[in-house]
């Protein structure tokens, strides 16, 4: 009798050896879907009861694959049949079967979805799209095509003029707490919310959508040193995880951070707050695709330019003025140059001249706003000149006559002393007017600790100068020998 020992000796026919676990021939199942595809040319009604039945089977038999190779083929069978309400009816009807499997959905979903670009008719279209959404509402695994598919609804309904509807669509959809949706397509897709409540004129909803995105997100990561590869790897850790897929047709980054800012300075140039909008030219300035294009990088320095004069007198705005001097690509722009020079050179400046010579540059970079906006700018422009000259004439006169002061302004009384109050009130010079004098004084009124502090330091003054008079006394005795107190 053969022992155990012995058994496990003996040799075991190939025909007789297992099949390896875990690996699934599907070949018959695709071979009896595409049976019941043919089926479907002459008798649909019997194709789909075959494949209904042969779903049940495998769904109750949890067999993911097999269940959504067979939902694909019903999809299919129904598309190919061009009765596209039966093709709504199944993919609900699908869906919403007992106990189906999730990968059954993304399955059925996803080829459903492929079917969108091909039909011609709107309508069909439209329905099939919202039989979709309809489908993936509140299922999480089919949370990036249900965005997806929202996009394509709004093409839609922009298309056909119908600009709140598509707002009102997208701003449903919070894509920025989709964690499987790429990158680059999530912010597209802010984005796009963003510029269709801009569309819409409502400012307050694309600000709120636009802080979404932060400026950091577009901001060049350096690549690891070898060194800290070596390092990550010996503690296990991975640099970075894979990121999802982007759809097809998804714009770059680089064209993403571009468009951002344009929603960016349309949001500020609504709110007139130049300051900012000087900033987002800045960054547009600084992308490699624009300062690298001699074509577009010499408009972006230009508004750059505008836009930093426009802005309020203060300590970022002169920062940002003298940091916009410091250029070196503005000297290739003579005229503009010449602007910042102005504004950075404390000397009046004679708004007649400066607009006689910069109208035609002034109009050629705000001609895309309307007349009212362009006005508006002259304005704001004639303000900042006006601010300038104050300030320039405050750091050379202690007291000035109105008429004078008006002269130099290139105003009449009323208006010079209306901008002298304005700037009083916003605490940028210290001035006091005497009306039935006429005249300006730029000094104020000290309290007493100013006073105290000057009279302190004139003090120290005097004694600093009789202590270097006494110095030269003493050097020019000694050297010509001659006593002190003789």
């Amino acid at each position: 009798m053969a022992t155990v020992d012995d058994m496990t000796l003996l040799p075991v026919p190939m025909e007789e050896e297992a099949p390896k676990r875990g690996v699934v021939d599907y070949s018959k199942l695709d071979e009896q879907i595409a049976e019941l595809k043919t089926l479907a040319k002459t008798d649909l009604e019997e194709a789909l009861e075959k494949l209904l039945a042969l779903e049940k089977t495998h769904r109750l038999g949890a067999d993911m694959v097999a269940t959504k190779k067979v939902c694909i083929g019903i999809v299919q069978v129904c598309y190919f049949s061009g009765n596209f309400k039966l093709l709504n009816e199944h993919i609900v009807l699908l869906s919403k079967r007992r106990s189906q499997l999730k990968q059954a959905v993304v399955g059925l979903v996803q080829e459903a979805m492929s079917y969108i670009d091909q039909v011609k008719d709107v309508d069909t279209k439209t329905e099939l799209i919202s039989t979709l959404n309809t489908v993936t509402a509140g299922k999480i695994y089919v949370e990036v095509e249900r965005a997806r598919l929202v996009r394509q609804l709004v093409k839609i309904k922009e298309a056909q003029g119908d600009i709140e509807a598509a707002a009102e669509a997208i701003q449903e959809v919070a894509v920025e707490t989709y964690g499987a949706m790429a990158k680059t397509e999530k912010i597209e897709f802010i984005l796009e919310q963003v510029r269709l409540c801009l569309d819409c004129k409502d400012f307050v909803r694309g600000t709120i959508m636009s802080k979404k995105i932060s400026a950091r997100t577009f901001a060049e990561k350096p690549e690891p040193k070898p060194d800290d590869k070596k390092k990550g790897a010996a503690h296990g850790k991975d640099q970075q995880m894979p990121e999802a897929p982007a759809l097809e047709g998804t714009a770059s980054m680089s064209e993403l951070k571009i468009r951002y800012y344009e929603l960016l300075i349309r949001i500020q140039i609504h709110n007139s707050d130049y300051l900012e909008i000087c900033r987002a030219y800045q960054s547009v300035f600084a992308d490699k695709t624009v300062s690298e294009d001699p074509t577009k990088w010499p408009l972006a320095l230009k508004k750059i330019c505008w836009y930093i004069v426009l802005a309020p007198h203060g300590v970022e705005q002169q920062t940002l003025l003298h940091g916009v001097a410091g250029e070196k690509r503005l000297s290739e722009l003579v005229q503009y140059h010449s602007l910042i020079k102005q504004f950075t050179t404390m000397e009046v400046i004679r708004w007649p001249v400066l607009k006689v010579n910069y109208q035609a540059e002034f109009t050629e970079i705000f001609s895309g706003e309307d007349a009212a906006n362009m006005a508006q700018r002259l304005t704001d422009l004639q303000q900042r000149v006006v601010e300038h000259n104050i300030l320039v004439i405050c750091k050379y006169y202690k007291r000035i006559t109105l008429v004078r002061l008006s002269e130099l302004l290139d105003l009449d009384l009323a208006p010079a002393e209306k901008h002298i109050s304005d700037m009083v009130v916003k605490k940028m010079v210290k001035a006091k007017i005497d009306r039935p004098a006429g005249i300006v004084d730029f000094e104020g009124k000290k309290d007493a600790a100013e006073v105290l502090n000057a009279w302190a330091n004139n003090i120290e003054r005097v004694l600093n100068l009789v202590d270097l008079s006494c110095h030269q006394i003493h050097k020019e005795c000694m050297t010509h020998k001659v006593p002190i107190g003789v």
